[in-house]
């Protein structure tokens, strides 16, 4: 239980940080504008021509008689919409950060300048083209991931009751999972550490993830609120890379007795 406050501590100090930090704060919001703009153009266009696109894709519906034809194709539409929103969700903190990369990237190296003990920030010593493409490559497989629990859990949020009561509650756990990964990965790529080796620490320090990611996940439902949260969650992410890592911090003398360490 311990873990599962720290991990939600590290979550408010990261809005901390960037409430104190105004500029940092004010290029990291950027990013987010841009990918909710392009999102919120992708819905509306789904919107307006998603019953078009399914009575193309059903010509076999074609002659059937009313009400069936536009029952079963209202339902399809509902579905593509809900899927659409659904896709929306889960790739918008990994498409906010490929966009971002330069913000979010200055932004976690004066993070660990700010708490790091001698002022200084690890670095990747990669060209920006490498770290872009290593991004992009991971978020795709992180991506992949959440979407393969995204549909499973659509699926079973038809069942009666469970379906609507605890279906969305895992939901929002498993979601924050791989929020969390996305946005300690800012940090842990810079300091050339595998998505392997980081799914490893996140997944030995489940409450942890739980009690930073969870919180983040259930206000990134609210339309909007993510854009404001990115840059905090990006710093709050920082500071929660340094612990998993073990790196010691101006608040403390020593890594925490529990934390990870990566030795390759």
């Amino acid at each position: 239980m311990r873990d599962l406050g720290a991990g939600f501590r590290y979550f408010l100090n990261g809005q901390r940080w960037v409430a104190r930090h105004g500029k940092q704060y004010e290029f990291g919001l950027i990013p987010g504008l841009i990918t909710f703009v392009l999102y919120v153009a992708a819905l509306v266009a789904l919107a307006i021509w998603g019953e078009a696109f399914v009575s193309w894709s059903t010509p076999f519906a074609d002659d059937w008689s009313s009400p069936w034809q536009r029952l079963f194709r209202g339902f399809l539409t509902a579905v593509l919409f809900a899927l659409g929103l659904l896709l929306c969700v889960v790739t918008f903190t990994a498409v906010t950060l490929l966009i971002g990369q330069p913000f979010y990237e200055n932004l976690s190296e004066k993070v660990d300048r700010d708490v790091s003990p001698d002022g200084t920030a690890p670095e990747s010593g990669l060209p920006l083209w490498r770290e872009l493409w290593m991004s992009g490559r991971d978020s795709l497989r992180i991506v992949l991931r959440a979407l393969v629990w995204g549909v499973l859990l659509f699926a079973l949020g038809f069942i009666p009751v469970v379906g609507q009561t605890v279906v969305p509650v895992i939901g929002v756990v498993v979601t924050g999972f791989f929020l969390t990964e996305e946005v300690t990965a800012v940090a842990l790529q810079r300091r050339r550490v595998e998505l392997r080796d980081r799914l490893g620490m996140l997944r030995s320090r489940k409450t942890l993830v739980w009690g930073f990611g969870t919180p983040l996940a259930a206000a990134f439902l609210v339309p909007f609120v993510a854009v404001f949260l990115m840059p905090g969650a990006v710093a709050g992410g920082t500071l929660m890379a340094r612990e998993l890592l073990g790196e010691e911090t101006r608040e403390k003398a020593a890594p925490a007795p529990e934390a990870e360490h990566v030795s390759r």
